[in-house]
């Protein structure tokens, strides 16, 4: 079986291997598939694109990577198949998606963990968020090689409301995950499934009420042109896992397997420090457009902690320990 520990192990022994004899190491050329659900220019892509530069840039072009953006090997549940069976070499899925099977994963898409697209940033580079990728191996048959983040999540308002309590009796377009299916229907909201392509008609057509999503999507899909307040909740974000197929991951030498965890986290280290960087400008953005922008009172979200952390702990034990982290965050 996989571990975390044999992974460190087998990276390790690759780093004691004599560097002069690459052609002992790597016998046969190999060109990784990895499959990702968002489309190209994401800063999501642009990280994976970024990996497989890396690799053959310092493979001499003997390890490559093709990307299959925009769901073209299917939606993340049949990425995550394919990764267990040795189909798929690599993917970026959501933590929805991984959370879904390991609810300690989920415990990161809590409310008001943390408040803001930088503490986000440096919730993922704690160890605790390593540590809640362990159980992978034996839970998903995948290793989790590292985070990535998105800004964090806003909402977008078809009517004027200034606090989360008018998000109460509001269909409101979310992510379907139950964790933050959960936290906005205890603001009284009617959670609405829309797909990604369809938001903004929906908005626009009145069948939803408002949506929640990232700063850097909402832009690109302009939502400000069809809503009167954007709220900035500073409450959930979506962080993302670079998965690896325990299947694929046994076939590969001990320097391939150090090879590729280093491309990750650069690459990952990369995306976050953007999108730290890229938030702000994003706010301004939109202040600069027609939409009003709310912040509520920080004191609103306490009642709403509790009654979450209710539900929430039993299944996710390791909650309480990620607030105690993200409250010395900022």
């Amino acid at each position: 079986m996989i571990t975390r520990r044999s992974l460190l192990i087998s990276a390790a022994a690759g780093a004691a291997l004599p560097l002069a004899a690459p052609g002992v190491l790597r016998a046969q050329s190999r060109d990784l598939r990895l499959g990702i659900i968002t489309p190209p220019g994401h800063p999501w892509n642009n990280a994976a694109l970024k990996v497989g530069e890396v690799l053959k840039e310092k493979t001499g072009g003997k390890l490559t990577m093709t990307v299959f953006h925009a769901g073209q090997l299917g939606n993340e549940g049949a990425m995550m198949q394919q990764l267990q069976t040795g189909a798929l070499d690599m993917a970026f899925l959501q933590a929805a998606e991984v959370g879904n099977r390991v609810p300690n994963v989920a415990a990161i898409l809590a409310p008001y963990v943390i408040r803001s697209t930088e503490a986000a940033a440096k919730l993922v580079r704690q160890p605790i968020a390593m540590q809640m990728l362990d159980p992978l191996p034996k839970e998903t048959g995948t290793l989790g090689l590292g985070w990535g983040i998105t800004s964090i999540r806003v909402v977008f308002s078809a009517k004027e409301i200034d606090s989360i309590a008018g998000l109460n009796g509001m269909k409101l377009r979310i992510n379907t995950t139950p964790a933050f299916r959960d936290f906005y229907s205890l603001l009284g909201a009617a959670p609405t499934p829309i797909p990604t392509p369809q938001v903004f008609d929906a908005m626009a057509n009145g069948q939803v009420d408002g949506l929640e999503a990232d700063l850097d999507f909402s832009w690109n899909q302009r939502f400000d042109k069809v809503s009167k307040v954007m709220m900035r909740m500073d409450a959930v974000f979506m962080p993302f896992i670079a998965l690896a197929s325990g299947k694929a991951w046994q076939s590969l030498s001990a320097e391939d397997r150090k090879l590729i965890t280093e491309a990750t986290k650069e690459a990952l280290e990369v995306q976050v420090d953007e999108t730290v960087t890229n938030a702000p400008t994003l706010i301004k953005k939109f202040e600069g457009t027609s939409i009003k922008v709310v912040v509520p009172p920080a004191a609103d979200s306490a009642p709403i902690i509790a009654e979450y952390d209710k539900i929430w702990t039993p299944k996710a034990p390791i909650l309480p320990e990620l607030r105690k982290i993200g409250a010395t965050l900022g």
